[in-house]
């Protein structure tokens, strides 16, 4: 890992720290800054809401001129995460990436992400058709999807 990038998973992890998220609960482990291992609580208002998912943060070696790599360990019911725990989020595509790009925006964004699924750029087009067409039928496909595997 360069000096660049040491340093600024150090400011970031010091960020984090100082003003966490209340939906985010960040394992920071200081003798591998590179991965963070997380657990994002389903927001109030939706039908995530309490539920525990388990992801990773991996920061490659060229961060922050590369974007992190978030990856969901719990399977979830979400038109922007696929079954691989893969997500699409805007604001980590490469295309969009900026090296000033504060870790805290991206875990607000991925909160976000839960509270307002974007299903005009999914990842999952089978959960964004259902979620565009029949919302009751997402909430229930999503809470069934929480009760096996995120509770």
């Amino acid at each position: 890992m360069s000096s660049t990038t040491a340093k600024r998973l150090a400011k970031d992890a010091a960020l984090v720290n100082s003003s966490p998220n209340p939906n985010i609960k960040i394992d920071i482990n200081e003798s591998n800054l590179a991965t963070w291992q997380c657990t994002l609580t389903g927001p109030a208002g939706t039908p995530y809401k309490g539920a525990k998912f388990s992801f990773n943060i991996e920061f490659p070696d060229t961060y922050p001129f590369k974007p992190p790599i978030i990856t969901f360990k719990t399977r979830i019911y979400h038109p922007n995460i696929d079954s691989e725990g893969a997500i699409c989020m805007s604001i980590v595509k490469n295309e969009e990436w900026k090296p000033s790009i504060k870790i805290t925006a991206v875990l607000e964004d991925l909160v976000r992400l839960f509270q307002e699924p974007n299903p005009d750029d999914p990842l999952v087009t089978s959960v964004a058709e259902v979620f565009k067409t029949d919302k009751k039928k997402f909430e229930k496909n999503v809470k069934e999807y929480v009760k096996k595997y995120a509770s």
